[in-house]
């Protein structure tokens, strides 16, 4: 089981590598990014890498054996479980008390709503609002905040993963970004900047904690042309997938590998 781990998360990082340096690319759509991170975060939390370790004898046992490590010492399988319970506490915790507050915001995870703030009618234009409809829809029809649960569900059992972390801000951001799009691409991008722009300096703070950190992030995506390069958009889809591909059958020709050099020895002696 050690070992199925060790090859599920060496596996895992280098597909994060991957997803990092692909979304790094200044061209190419937002949403295929978003969408490249959510893949991500699954691979994460199904060790597909792994699988082929349950039938062939794992050799990723060079990447562990400088440190040491044979086996899951009971004291750190203890720290782990510790962490996890605190983690999915938390959790539970954000997801029981954490009610719309601030800004517009889509609320439910099975059956999401849109919820809009009483004084949001009178800060914006009609063609404002409804170019910030048009973003909390498409978040709502996609099933972000799902999508955003499986994620922390995922972070609650590797919370000692750096990239998972890291993970977890890139999601935030292309979520935001690739919702964005959806409003350029209707025709209402011009709107959706103006609407940004009036309630990042509102005083009643009427953008949510997660969405002001990415603003200008948003407002610098928005400001530029709506052509999203079609191509580089389609060569970012058959990288990743190609790498991803990579990672599930890169053991088993390892493991095949090692099986048949090991073979050939015991039939040379």
């Amino acid at each position: 089981m050690t070992r199925v781990i060790e090859l599920h998360l060496l596996y895992a990082s280098i597909v994060w590598i991957a997803a990092w340096l692909l979304t790094s690319i200044p061209r190419g759509s937002a949403t295929m990014k978003y969408w490249i991170w959510v893949a991500t975060s699954i691979n994460f939390a199904l060790p597909l890498s792994a699988l082929p370790a349950r039938w062939w004898p794992s050799t990723v046992g060079w990447f562990v054996a400088p440190l040491g490590i044979e086996g899951l010492p009971w004291n750190l399988a203890g720290v782990w479980a510790a962490g996890a319970a605190l983690m999915f506490v938390r959790l539970a915790l954000r997801i029981r008390f954490d009610t719309p507050i601030g800004g517009p915001s889509v609320v439910g995870f099975v059956r999401p709503r849109i919820h809009l703030p009483a004084a949001i009618d009178r800060l914006l234009t009609p063609d404002e609002l409804e170019a910030v409809l048009i973003h909390e829809r498409r978040h709502a029809r996609r099933r972000d905040n799902l999508i955003r649960l499986l994620h922390e569900v995922t972070l609650c059992l590797l919370w000692f993963h750096p990239l998972v972390w890291i993970t977890r801000s890139r999601l935030g951001l292309y979520r935001e970004l690739s919702c964005d799009e959806s409003v350029i691409r209707q025709g209402r991008g011009d709107e959706l900047l103006a609407a940004l722009a009036k309630m990042a300096h509102c005083d009643s703070g009427l953008l949510q904690a997660g969405a002001s950190s990415f603003v200008h992030h948003r407002l610098a995506h928005l400001a530029t042309t709506d052509d999203r390069d079609r191509i580089a958009t389609m060569l970012l889809a058959a990288a990743f997938s190609a790498i991803l591909l990579l990672a599930v059958v890169a053991p088993i020709a390892q493991s095949v590998a090692a099986y048949a050099c090991a073979l050939t020895h015991g039939l040379a002696r």
